[in-house]
């Protein structure tokens, strides 16, 4: 890890945030929300793991997703993971409203409207940072089956995608 390393990351952190904050907003996602959105991410639990995860010491960025823009936690290191699992913690990511159960079983609570849109606007908002278009209804089709969602969340994302990307 190095200083540039870590400014990069900054960068694209605040970068991140600005485009979510717009989507919040056109969202309709009240303003605390969007202002404090991935308030975590500054944390020392995320913010080195992050830096080691996907840059590089020159500052270069690390391939680290897939085609579909996402990455596997599972094939990242332990001290990204680590990382992760506080930031997923944040209400906007689905896997906050999941229980693990007995023997591993999983299982998915409703998500309250004001986090799916946040939720929204976050996948907007890495989707505009990483690719320069954010088409929220093609990344969610390649991605939902990756989710573990009640069947109310997933047709309220669906009703928020559609009425405000048409």
């Amino acid at each position: 890890m190095s200083i540039l390393s870590c400014w990069k990351y900054f960068k694209g952190i605040f970068r991140h945030k600005f485009w979510v904050f717009i989507y919040c907003v056109k969202l309709r996602t009240p303003l605390r929300i969007a202002l404090f959105h991935d308030i975590s991410k500054f944390s020392f639990k995320e913010f080195f793991p992050y830096v080691n995860n996907f840059y590089n010491k020159d500052g270069t960025k690390k391939k680290v997703r897939d085609s579909n823009g996402t990455y596997d936690t599972n094939l990242q290191s332990d001290d990204f993971k680590s990382g992760w699992i506080n930031h997923q913690r944040n209400k906007h990511h689905w896997q906050a409203w999941c229980n693990i159960g007995n023997k591993g079983i999983i299982t998915a609570i409703d998500i309250p409207e004001i986090y799916i849109r946040e939720m929204v606007a976050d996948w907007c908002g890495a989707q505009r940072q990483e690719r320069g278009n954010p088409i929220p209804a093609i990344w969610y089709s390649k991605n939902a089956q990756n989710m573990v969602l009640t069947d109310n969340s997933n047709r309220l994302i669906q009703k928020i995608i559609l009425d405000n990307f048409g």
